[in-house]
């Protein structure tokens, strides 16, 4: 680590790989700016941050409001002086329903979490980012090459924030922006699609995801989350525009080393 800590924004810090991410790097000593939309959780988080010997605020924040966004970041830099790493997490996976049936404002919502709201935290966060020769790092999904039936809303919108990762890289030679395919991880989002997937997913597609928690396949968010810090503290420049995957030995073998774990 280098002498002056440093620091780090999270969204969809308040629980699952977000507030796992947030945990690997307070203990690689960053000064963490939490943020999410429960308050309470990211408080608590924050808290336990601060009790090992950490340093965390809490921003309550809806990533879909450009903003709450500019303020988050404004907030961060009042707080810490600067900023190192941009973890654009937050996600949602509804309305999974068919084209056909989806409702347009939870569409256009899982668009303004999933992708707006990188797009507004980047553009807010990049001039500090220059600065500090930062590191932007936006977690993806599989579902951003793949055409899942029921997930319009998330596949377009993870596809475009992946080629949003390539339009940043090469914008901005300054700053390394990189997307993360973190698995299918035990999350509150696998819960939402084995609850609500069946009927609007393929039979064989909605049974493969009951069948991954059943069989316990599911990655728990630690591990994801320990090649999301790792990338956020030491991704290579020469990465940047890469969409990279969370077991890829590159990252996973240097994470361990880095952090502990297997």
């Amino acid at each position: 680590m280098n002498e002056t800590p440093r620091v780090a924004l999270v969204t969809g810090a308040s629980r699952g790989m977000g507030a796992a991410t947030a945990h690997w790097l307070a203990a690689a000593g960053c000064r963490i700016a939490l943020a999410a939309r429960s308050g309470e959780k990211l408080e608590a988080l924050a808290q336990r941050i601060e009790e090992n010997g950490g340093s965390a605020i809490a921003l309550p924040l809806d990533v879909a409001d450009a903003a709450q966004c500019r303020r988050a970041v404004e907030k961060t830099l009042e707080t810490f002086g600067r900023l190192d790493a941009l973890v654009n997490n937050a996600g949602l996976a509804d309305p999974i329903a068919r084209v056909s049936e989806a409702d347009a404002g939870q569409w256009a919502y899982n668009i303004g979490v999933n992708l707006l709201g990188p797009f507004y935290l980047t553009g807010a966060a990049l001039p500090a980012l220059r600065r500090s020769r930062g590191r932007v790092i936006n977690v993806s999904s599989g579902a951003a090459h793949s055409a899942i039936v029921g997930w319009s809303a998330y596949c377009a919108a993870k596809a475009g924030l992946t080629h949003f990762t390539r339009v940043v890289a090469a914008e901005e030679p300054e700053v390394t922006c990189i997307a993360l395919r973190p698995g299918v991880v035990d999350t509150d989002m696998q819960a939402a699609i084995r609850e609500r997937g069946a009927d609007a997913m393929e039979a064989d597609k909605w049974a493969y995801f009951r069948r991954l928690k059943s069989e316990q396949r599911l990655e728990p968010p630690e591990t994801p989350a320990r090649a999301i810090a790792w990338l956020a503290l030491h991704a290579p420049r020469s990465w940047s525009g890469e969409f990279v995957e969370y077991d890829d030995p590159r990252i996973a073998t240097a994470a361990a080393e880095a952090f502990g774990g297997p």
